[in-house]
């Protein structure tokens, strides 16, 4: 029955958010609360609720201090080259335009932090779809799936619990891997071609001038915060971000429009305005080395990630902005984004922690793996790969790792497959895993995009799933597993 039961709430949830009946985080509070008491645990809620409050409370806290950090980082220009160089690259080309989303995700995606990727992403690439009026959920959908081949970096998170786990090197697991991998990335850049492709047959062919000429969408919300010294931070026509790439306020003032502007702005076309008052030239390399040193902290687990995040969001606006009312003007900037990615996580926790409470995920568990069949013993790492895609998108990578895989890894030892195929069999799903909605990270994608997540889902799954399937093939064919 809490087999059924746990199955029929992940379809109410999905069912629900991607035909907009309900918000997500109506639904990832409303939906696991009704099925607590239909199961006859109403009374231990509130237990449930708790626990899963207090076991994703480390995230939510590393997104808060990590929207303010990067969004500070924004803000005074750290990443304004980088920005420039994407745009002189991409130029009006929508296929260019996909691609460099791709690459640019693939690439800030080594700091193994899904969170940081997509705000760094969004950021630089959201101005230019708005412009040409390209597909965001595009964006989101190429952002996320080469952000999920990436996450299986040592430091990303499932090869370390796989290793864990299974109490195997990381270095094993992952080392072999890397041809797989590395076709896995391959077929998102190639994704990422053929949709620029679509792009640009919907769109046509634009040269720069034709872009800038182009009349942005307008939308209907404005939001303006002041910088605490009496100017505005304004973006030129058409970014459709905000500094801070939220794109529901960064210490700007602009329309997702774009309709307030001055003329010469659009000139040449770059996504964040050189001149916003908020620009600290003199301290880049000193924000430079900050990030760089953070970074290597995270990536050495120096010190847990949220502690990390909280020093250097509090060094960073010391720092760049030692005058209090700046301060301030900073945070409540970016307070927008960091309510509703918080906000998220702590709905999610009710669901992780209903579905765990209850016993659900763990009836789920045993059940899909109690379908193999027995014939399929010495194919279990197969086995193993393809059960990675629904389980990791349906669970937390801390349920399947450490409650499900032990399993498979016994089940395969029983055949004579090794645990060391099983764990890498297991990382397949990471590619469809990053658009789970039990993944924080994801709010700040399809957030400062301003995309439905029911939309992204929609979209992405197809897209993901076969990049998974790349992968797990690849790793056939090489003999990895």
């Amino acid at each position: 029955m809490l087999t059924i039961l746990g199955f029929a709430m992940i379809a109410t949830f999905l069912v629900l958010i991607m035909t907009k009946k309900m918000s997500p985080i109506a639904a990832l509070v409303l939906i696991p609360a009704l099925f607590c008491v239909a199961v006859g645990q109403g009374a231990q809620l509130g237990d449930y609720v708790i626990e899963g409050v207090g076991n994703l409370a480390p995230t939510a806290a590393m997104l808060m201090f990590a929207i303010v950090y990067f969004g500070v980082m924004i803000d005074v220009g750290l990443f304004d080259p980088i920005v420039r160089g994407i745009l002189k690259f991409c130029q009006a080309d929508p296929m260019r335009i996909v691609v460099g989303t791709a690459v640019l995700a693939a690439i800030v995606s080594l700091d193994g932090d899904g969170s940081t990727t997509f705000m760094i992403t969004v950021s630089a690439m959201y101005p230019l779809y708005k412009r040409l009026k390209m597909s965001l959920v595009v964006m989101t959908g190429v952002a996320a799936t080469a952000n999920g081949v990436m996450n299986t970096l040592p430091w990303g998170g499932p090869t370390a619990r796989a290793a864990t786990a299974l109490k195997l090197d990381a270095s094993e697991i992952f080392v072999p891997m890397i041809p797989a991998l590395a076709m896995g990335l391959l077929a998102v850049f190639v994704l990422a071609y053929v949709l620029g492709i679509r792009e640009r047959k919907r769109l046509g062919m634009l040269t720069l001038d034709e872009a800038l000429a182009r009349e942005p969408q307008p939308e209907p919300e404005t939001v303006s915060a002041g910088t605490g010294t009496g100017g505005k931070d304004r973006l030129r026509k058409g970014t459709g971000a905000s500094a801070s790439g939220t794109g529901t306020g960064s210490g700007a003032s602009a329309s997702a429009s774009g309709t307030e502007n001055d003329g010469g702005d659009d000139e040449e076309f770059q996504g964040l305005d050189p001149n916003r008052p908020t620009l600290r030239p003199k301290l880049y390399w000193f924000n430079a080395g900050l990030t760089a040193a953070l970074l290597t902290a995270m990536i050495m687990e120096l010190m847990p990630i949220p502690v990390l995040f909280l020093l250097g969001a509090a060094l960073a606006l010391t720092v760049n902005f030692p005058h209090m009312p700046d301060q301030r003007a900073r945070i409540a900037a970016h307070a927008d984004n960091v309510l509703n990615v918080s906000g998220m996580v702590f709905a999610a926790a009710v669901f992780t922690g209903v579905l765990t409470g209850t016993g659900m995920v763990e009836h789920m568990a045993d059940w899909v793996v109690g379908a193999v069949p027995e014939a399929m013993g010495p194919h279990m790492a197969i086995v193993t790969g393809l059960l990675s895609l629904p389980l990791t998108y349906f669970m937390s990578n801390d349920g399947f790792y450490f409650g499900v895989l032990p399993v498979l890894a016994e089940a395969g030892a029983a055949h004579g497959v090794s645990p060391l195929e099983i764990a890498r069999a297991s990382l397949a799903g990471q590619a469809l895993h990053m658009s789970s909605p039990l993944v924080p990270a994801v709010y700040v994608l399809v957030g400062m995009a301003k995309v439905e997540f029911g939309d992204h889902t929609r979209f992405t799954v197809k897209w993901a799933v076969l990049t998974s399937l790349v992968v797990l093939a690849a790793g056939i064919l090489f003999g990895i597993m």
